[in-house]
């Protein structure tokens, strides 16, 4: 995926997997999970152009674990992969 390149502060995530078995061990089918809102950076772009015209260098890089809105971003599917192009601004947390 290195020919994505995201412009000013978008970020592109690969979702991750969610869990198939909930807590009491029951196996999830498919059709009753959610879109995980839990991802992984794989490009991000130069930063977001502030007002004053300099530019914000991005809080996260390529390989971080992040959190994000279910409904952020918009899906694109490149090299047989679905990814989510988001802006910088809609992502919640780097996780550790």
């Amino acid at each position: 995926m290195s020919n994505i390149k995201p412009l000013h502060d978008r970020v592109v995530i690969k979702r991750m997997e969610e869990e198939k078995l909930s807590a009491g061990g029951i196996v999830i089918p498919d059709s009753a999970t959610e879109k995980p809102i839990k991802g992984e950076v794989v490009a991000v772009g130069t930063g977001k152009v502030l007002d004053n015209g300099q530019v914000r260098a991005p809080q996260v890089k390529v390989g971080d674990k992040v959190l994000f809105g279910k409904y952020s971003g918009t899906e694109v599917k490149l090299d047989g992969v679905d990814l989510l192009v988001v802006k910088e601004d809609d992502l919640f947390a780097i996780l550790g």
